[in-house]
């Protein structure tokens, strides 16, 4: 219960998120944008000590689980408050343009992630979350009783349990493939992958990073082999955007989902789902309303799921830009160098 004391304070506090006096904040604190230049060398810690007075995080407090969700830095955050500066005055000429998203095209915001991930506009749709994206899939592939999904034994909960919803439910079978721990070589993934698959082995699905071990999977590899096989790859790649370039076209697989809040920062609740135009017939809208029976709209028929947030979609773009502007070589970089040097154990991410 709020006192008219707690309340003015709550309201003062809450005055810095207008966004011409939270810019004026973030600049005062020398934080509003990223650092000139790059780094000067491999190991320029001056630089990455500017970046990292970006995020919010306490200054003695060094934050370890981006896995989980990532901790979005002020020029993200302050584009979601710009947004909803925006969209809040309920001026668009269209209703499907008021401050929600789920029904129209949105490829002011869908453009700058596909131009970051490798893929096109018309493969992309705009999701909440790695999690939802993979029950799509499992959802609405079609598939026939005793069809066989084959997966990793190292799959997030968020990948595997969809299919076995479908397993349960409508009768096709998980396979799993034993993950070498740890592997030796890119080969020796791709022979146990290729023991396990069969004449009813319809779909691959492996993350394209381990949740479990951090092992990054030879996803362009094993996309060669399920397409000599005429059978359809899929990649979880909850931690792979913002961790490491990630290139779809490159990879070539037929699907490939995603959260965005992990690695690359954005505000939680922005995820994808890539799916190969070729392949977009063989799946079933989960959610449904208006544009499920139009395959005209490509990819964005699968984001028509209702009222959401269009200002995260702001941050989310804003988040693509930080990371374009950081480099991801020099992102990629850093990060495999910290892992090699800072060899440490945590309790598996969630999403």
């Amino acid at each position: 219960m709020f006192d008219r004391r707690s309340f003015l304070g709550r309201a003062a506090v809450a005055g810095v998120l207008l966004p011409a006096q939270f810019e004026a904040f973030a600049k005062s604190e020398g934080r509003a944008t990223l650092p000139a230049g790059a780094p000067a060398g491999r190991d320029d810690e001056a630089y990455w000590s500017q970046v990292r007075r970006l995020f919010l995080i306490p200054k003695d407090v060094v934050y370890l689980n981006n896995g989980t969700v990532g901790s979005s830095p002020l020029p993200v955050i302050n584009a979601v408050v710009n947004g909803l500066h925006e969209t809040e005055q309920m001026m668009s000429p269209k209703s499907d343009d008021y401050p929600i998203w789920g029904y129209g095209p949105w490829r002011e915001f869908r453009e700058p992630l596909a131009g970051f991930l490798g893929t096109s506009v018309d493969e992309l749709a705009l999701l909440r979350n790695a999690t939802e994206a993979n029950s799509f899939i499992a959802n609405g592939l079609e598939m026939q009783p005793g069809d066989e999904v084959l997966m990793s034994d190292e799959e997030h909960a968020s990948g595997e349990q969809p299919w076995n919803l479908r397993a349960k439910r409508y009768g096709i079978v998980v396979r799993k493939f034993a993950m070498p721990t740890p592997p030796r070589s890119a080969a020796e993934i791709l022979n146990r992958i290729n023991d396990q698959i069969t004449p009813r082995t319809r779909i691959i699905f492996t993350s394209h990073i381990s949740t479990h071990s951090g092992v990054v999977l030879p996803v362009k590899e094993i996309a060669a082999l399920a397409r000599s096989k005429g059978i359809l790859s899929a990649f979880d790649g909850a931690h792979a955007p913002g961790m490491l370039k990630v290139d779809i076209q490159d990879i070539g697989c037929d699907i490939y989902t995603g959260s965005l809040h992990k690695w690359l920062m954005t505000p939680k609740g922005c995820g994808f789902l890539h799916v190969r135009e070729e392949v977009m017939p063989r799946i079933w809208n989960t959610i449904v309303t208006s544009g499920w029976d139009k395959p005209e709209l490509k990819a964005e028929r699968f984001m028509h799921i209702g009222s959401s947030n269009v200002p995260l979609l702001w941050g989310m773009r804003e988040s693509v830009a930080f990371a374009n502007q950081l480099g991801m070589d020099r992102v990629e970089q850093r990060h495999r160098r910290t892992i090699s040097t800072r060899r440490c154990s945590s309790a598996a991410p969630r999403r």
